[in-house]
C-alpha cells in the first residue's frame, strides 16, 4: 500500500518518468479544453444552442479535478501543507465554482451564477504547476524581489516627482486638474502607454513629456535583467524533485536530501 501510494506521489507531483510527464501533459489538454468550454458558454449564440451538452461536459471534467485533488491530498505525508499552499488552493478554487452554482438556486440568483461559473477560467493557474520552467522562473522573481521592490520604490518617486513638476508647468487649464490625475500621466507616458486623454501643451511640458518616454524605455529593461539574471542560475542547477515529507521544490539535480528538512529525496 506504501508503494502504490508512493508510485502515485511521484506520478502526480513529479515529472522526471514518463507516466508522470503523460499526467502532467493530460490534465494540461484537460484544463485547455475547460477554459475553452468556459468561453464557449460566455457565446450567447453557442449557450443557448448547447447549454446542455457543454453543462454535462463542464461537470464531467469537474470531477475529474475533484477526483484528482483528492488523490494528491490522499498521496502526501503532509496534506494540510498541500491544502494551504498556492498550487492546493489553486486546485480547491478550480472545482469550487461549479459546485456553489449547483447549490445556489432561485431566478434571482441566476447572474450571480454565471458569474461564479466564469471564475473556471482561472483553471488557467494550474497549468503553471504542470511546467518546470514556470517554477523556475517563479524562483528567479523570488530570488530577486528585495532588487526588485528597490526598483519599483525608485520608479515610484521618479513618476510622483514628473507628475508634480507637469502638474506646475501645464496647470489645469491644459487637463492637468490635480497631482494625482498627473501622476496617473506621467504612469502612462513612462510606461509607454500613452492614451492621448491628457497632453501637454506648452513647450516645457513636452520638453519633460519626452524625456520621460526616453526614461521609460531605460527603466523597462532593469527588472527584465534582473530576473533573467536569476532565471540562468535556476537553470543550470534547479531540478523540479518535490520533496515527500514538506512538498517543497528547489532542489540540484544531484541532490540525495532536502534542503528544507533533511528528508530523503530518493524513496
Amino acid at each position: 500500500m506504501s508503494s502504490l501510494k508512493e508510485k502515485t506521489r511521484r506520478i502526480i507531483f513529479e515529472t522526471d518518468t514518463y507516466l508522470g510527464k503523460l499526467f502532467d501533459l493530460a490534465l494540461i489538454i484537460l484544463i485547455i479544453f475547460s477554459i475553452v468550454i468556459v468561453m464557449l458558454e460566455s457565446v450567447q449564440l453557442y449557450h443557448l444552442k448547447y447549454g446542455t451538452t457543454l453543462r454535462n461536459i463542464e461537470w464531467a471534467i469537474t470531477f475529474i479535478f475533484t477526483l484528482e485533488y483528492i488523490v494528491r491530498i490522499l498521496c502526501t505525508r503532509n496534506p494540510w501543507r498541500y491544502i494551504f499552499s498556492f498550487y492546493g488552493i489553486v486546485d480547491f478554487l478550480a472545482i469550487l465554482p461549479s459546485y456553489l452554482s449547483y447549490f445556489m438556486d432561485g431566478a434571482e440568483s441566476l447572474m450571480i451564477i454565471r458569474d461564479i461559473r466564469l471564475l473556471r477560467i482561472f483553471r488557467i493557474l494550474k497549468l503553471a504547476q504542470f511546467t518546470g520552467e514556470s517554477k523556475k522562473l517563479g524562483n528567479a522573481i523570488k530570488n530577486s524581489w528585495r532588487k526588485i521592490v528597490i526598483f519599483l520604490g525608485g520608479v515610484l518617486t521618479i513618476i510622483l516627482i514628473f507628475g508634480t513638476l507637469m502638474y506646475l508647468i501645464e496647470g489645469e487649464q491644459n487637463g492637468f486638474t490635480s497631482i494625482p490625475k498627473s501622476v496617473y500621466w506621467a504612469i502612462v507616458t513612462m510606461t509607454t502607454v500613452g492614451y492621448g486623454d491628457i497632453v501637454p501643451q506648452t513647450i516645457f511640458g513636452q520638453v519633460l513629456s519626452s524625456i520621460i518616454m526616453l526614461t521609460g524605455y531605460g527603466i523597462i529593461a532593469v527588472p527584465t535583467g534582473l530576473v533573467a539574471a536569476k532565471y540562468k542560475g535556476q537553470i543550470e542547477k534547479i531540478s523540479n524533485i518535490i520533496c515527500f515529507k514538506c512538498q517543497k521544490e528547489g532542489h540540484q539535480e544531484d541532490s540525495v536530501h532536502c534542503r528544507f528538512c533533511g528528508a530523503s529525496l530518493k524513496k
